[in-house]
């Protein structure tokens, strides 16, 4: 069976797949290559951080299979995709603790504001900054799924207060979530309900000093908004492991304040994780093969 993969990069993800689909071919997309060219002759597509779009599933012949190697689906038309009965498949829950820990490990750099600390340690500059204990301390979550379950239950080992707050709850500024928290962080999908749903009035409504926490997508927070509230002070510290673009620009001035943790799109990559996903996605091409109901079918 022949498989595309098409993330950006080579990821360990691909090897652990070729260890265990050994009955099928696991190709990486070269993205030299237009999709609608490298995608022809895949029965099955992982599209990972790749977009699989109408006119790619169109093209795509012999196509049998989308199967998201994680959980969200957003980068997939999954219209065109059932308009040709095409399943569309995910990996829910495979990342989660995984993504929880990132989200903590991102909340405590900023807490610790850990890049001006290396600042002033390659400076040598004799004063350093002060960061706050997260003991104490209230945090919000914003979609409590798997993600923010985990996140709650090791936040809540720290000493941190847990409330939350439902994303359809997220657009109305007065809720008393946004003046209670000490620091917030975002896990929900990306759709119209949230798209730029953290936007100038929910800044507003937050606290001063407040932490924020993206791992969910970066279109959640509205960037304008983001660099307004950097701006006026009004944010003790920003960790980021999605953007708006991505990759980000290297060059964007808001990744140089030293407010602001950002890493790749990394938050569900550990090895871990990744023999979690292989396991679901080598079952359902051992499901497709032999024409059994697949696993976890969003289309």
């Amino acid at each position: 069976m022949r498989v595309l993969f098409c993330g950006s990069g080579w990821l360990p993800i691909v090897d652990i797949l070729r260890e265990r689909a050994r009955d099928s071919s696991i190709e990486m997309w070269d993205r030299r290559v237009p999709l609608v060219d490298a995608i022809a002759e895949a029965e099955v597509v992982l599209p990972s951080n790749g977009r699989i779009t109408a006119e790619a599933i169109a093209a795509a012949k012999q196509l049998r299979l989308i199967q998201q190697p994680a959980a969200g689906t957003e980068g997939i038309d999954l219209a065109a995709a059932t308009a040709r009965q095409i399943p569309v498949c995910n990996a829910p829950g495979a990342n989660h603790i995984s993504v929880a820990e990132h989200a903590l490990f991102l909340l405590l750099a900023i807490a610790r504001r850990a890049p001006e600390a290396a600042r002033a340690f390659a400076n040598r500059e004799v004063g350093v900054p002060l960061g706050i204990e997260l003991a104490g301390k209230t945090l919000g979550i914003i979609g409590l799924g798997r993600t923010g379950s985990a996140l709650a239950e090791r936040a809540r080992a720290l000493g941190m207060t847990v409330i939350a707050l439902h994303r359809d709850s997220s657009r109305d500024p007065t809720d008393p979530f946004w003046a209670m928290c000490d620091a917030i962080s975002i896990h929900c999908p990306l759709n119209d309900a949230t798209r730029g749903m953290i936007d100038r009035a929910a800044f507003a409504a937050m606290r001063d000093g407040v932490l924020l926490v993206n791992v969910a997508r970066g279109g959640v927070i509205d960037r304008e908004a983001l660099v307004e509230a950097l701006g006026a002070d009004k944010l003790g510290g920003v960790g980021l492991d999605v953007h708006w673009e991505e990759p980000p620009d290297p060059n964007d001035a808001l990744y140089r304040d030293l407010r602001v943790v950002a890493v790749p799109h990394v938050a569900g990559s550990t090895r871990e994780a990744f023999i979690r996903i292989a396991d679901i996605v080598v079952d359902n091409l051992g499901r497709l093969s032999r024409g059994e109901e697949l696993r976890h079918r969003v289309a």
